[in-house]
């Protein structure tokens, strides 16, 4: 299975050398794309609807219990980048820490995945550019193929297990309404909305 996961990388990661045009775009879904997922975070949350504010909440969640998991992980099965061990094209500057599960790829699905389940249109999209990244970390070689299916996979399962929380067990929801509810009474006091202006 490692000599599959080492043959897929070189295959990916020799893309950089045989299709050099496709390089900016990989490098920059590598790197900065996950901005987007912050920015897109950002902007569902002040749109300041009750639902879209439940899935950034659920996202959020998630990501954190991601990145612990992926830690954890991390601190059990040790696996040097490839770039350490191979012959890799390096497109990406990357300390040579541990490679296994991708944070990135584990970060961009978890959001991905939540914001599938409240709105399979929009999700879609957001699912493409979680693989995009996915795709970019192998392709500039900081990362295996297993090492960010790994994460897109923990990722997705993480936040559909969070989002069963909060659809299954009223005293998660509640406990969810209640802590939006006092979030936005302090908000209104800072950013009233126009209901409460005009009264």
């Amino acid at each position: 299975m490692e000599h599959m996961d080492e043959w897929l990388f070189l295959w990916i990661n020799g893309g950089a050398e045989q299709l050099v045009f496709l390089n900016p775009l990989m490098i920059f879904l590598s790197k900065y794309a996950v901005l987007f997922f912050m920015i897109g975070a950002l902007v569902y949350w002040f749109t300041r609807a009750r639902d879209n504010r439940r899935m950034i909440a659920e996202a959020l969640l998630s990501g954190l219990i991601g990145v612990t998991v992926n830690w954890i992980i991390g601190e059990i099965i040790y696996r040097d980048r490839p770039f350490v061990t191979l012959h890799a094209i390096q497109l990406v500057g990357h300390e040579a820490n541990a490679s296994f599960p991708s944070t990135h790829s584990l970060g961009a699905f978890v959001v991905a995945m939540t914001i599938w389940q409240f709105r399979r249109r929009a999700g879609w999209v957001w699912l493409i550019l979680a693989a995009g990244i996915a795709l970019g970390r192998v392709w500039t070689g900081v990362h295996y193929p297993g090492d960010v299916l790994a994460g897109a996979l923990i990722g997705m399962l993480i936040s559909v297990l969070v989002h069963r929380l909060f659809t299954r067990i009223s005293l998660a929801s509640n406990l969810m309404e209640l802590g939006i509810y006092w979030y936005e009474r302090m908000e209104n006091k800072v950013w009233p909305r126009a209901s409460y202006r005009n009264r």
